[in-house]
């Protein structure tokens, strides 16, 4: 509780600030540990796997933090061709703060969790959401395609021109705060597996 109250302080207190590193610098405040990449660059897409939060605001530049010993903790944070990947499956959780000034696309998988930190003004943004992730995305958005699967969790809030939203009858979908012109919304109806289901694949 003591790490989360001062990762969102130390959050919100970079909001407004800005410090510059070259490539990557590790900064110790009140026994925490953060690491700044300024390397990375032209993030479009974020996925997220393994035990991840990652918070995410729209910004001049793009710029990734790591609230952990990042180096000492086996995580990954990759920029492949605009995608930026982040997997850690430590038991500790990974707090990550990214910063894009062009993000069109979310992944997140296993039990990783996405917030928008401020409102996500993008012309289009695709959302997916797998496993047991989760997303708490505030919008403001032209277009917003967003499917949710499996057993996952997306609370939308926020307005969206033109909204295409896909999920499943076991997953967890909150859009009462959602403001949507047109909106288009798929359930897929998924069958509980039964005994008899598992015997007759074998």
């Amino acid at each position: 509780m003591k790490t989360k109250a001062f990762t969102l302080i130390a959050i919100a207190a970079l909001a407004f600030g800005t410090v510059n590193f070259t490539n990557a610098a590790t900064v110790k405040i009140n026994k925490e540990v953060s690491t700044t990449l300024t390397s990375v660059s032209k993030i479009n897409n974020i996925e997220v796997r393994g035990n991840v939060e990652v918070f995410v605001s729209d910004g001049s530049a793009d710029a990734v933090k790591v609230y952990n010993r990042y180096y000492a903790e086996n995580a990954v944070v990759q920029n492949v061709n605009g995608t930026l990947r982040i997997s850690s499956y430590n038991a500790n959780k990974l707090v990550v703060w990214v910063t894009a000034k062009d993000l069109r696309g979310i992944t997140a998988y296993d039990n990783s969790v996405v917030k928008s930190f401020g409102k996500l003004a993008e012309i289009g943004l695709d959302v997916a959401l797998y496993d047991n992730s989760s997303a708490q995305l505030d919008l403001d958005a032209y277009t917003a395609n967003i499917n949710v699967n499996d057993h996952a969790r997306a609370d939308l809030t926020g307005k969206v021109s033109e909204c295409d939203l896909k999920y499943t009858n076991i997953t967890t979908v909150n859009q009462s705060q959602l403001a949507a012109e047109h909106l288009t919304k798929t359930v897929k109806v998924i069958k509980a597996r039964t005994q008899a289901d598992e015997i007759a694949e074998l």
